[in-house]
């Protein structure tokens, strides 16, 4: 099988796995070349470690009886996207919205500010600007989004 129709045959699995869980959604689904699985799932208030050790534990007979994987030689791992990894669904950008984000447009250029809303098709970034402090809103169309992460503040 092709990789997209591996990603596609474990998104089925999960969505059914999911379906009692409807504050969790899989963020993204890779698989490396020595069939190492990894399972980013993510929750609207944040997801519980229990949960996705649970989710685990359920997938992987289900990968093991499907035989995607010739003689089941694969390893699964599940978790939330770290800090580290861009934001990558809508549910994703209202999760954090309040909070500070770092968003790359495909030119280049680097935009820092708190996210203020976000809709299916654009986000709303309020930018502080200078020693005045001025605030700046934007709007940024998610299509000339390359990448956005959220800021770790302390």
């Amino acid at each position: 099988m092709a990789n997209e129709q591996v990603i596609a045959r474990i998104r089925e699995f999960l969505d059914a796995l999911l379906a009692d869980k409807p504050e969790y959604f899989v963020v993204e689904i890779k698989i490396k070349p020595t069939n190492n699985v990894k399972v980013y799932v993510d929750a609207d208030s944040g997801a519980s470690i229990s949960n996705l050790v649970s989710l685990n534990r359920q997938l992987y007979p289900q990968l093991e009886a499907a035989g995607i994987f010739p003689d089941n030689d694969f390893s699964l791992e599940v978790s939330s996207p770290g800090l580290d990894e861009p934001l990558k669904t809508h549910r994703q950008f209202v999760k954090n919205v309040g909070r500070k984000v770092e968003v790359t447009l495909l030119d280049g250029t680097v935009k820092e500010g708190k996210l203020t809303a976000a809709t299916e098709t654009e986000l709303t970034l309020e930018e502080t600007i200078g020693k005045k402090k001025e605030i700046k809103v934007s709007n940024i169309n998610l299509t000339e989004i390359k990448h956005t992460k959220v800021c770790i503040v302390f």
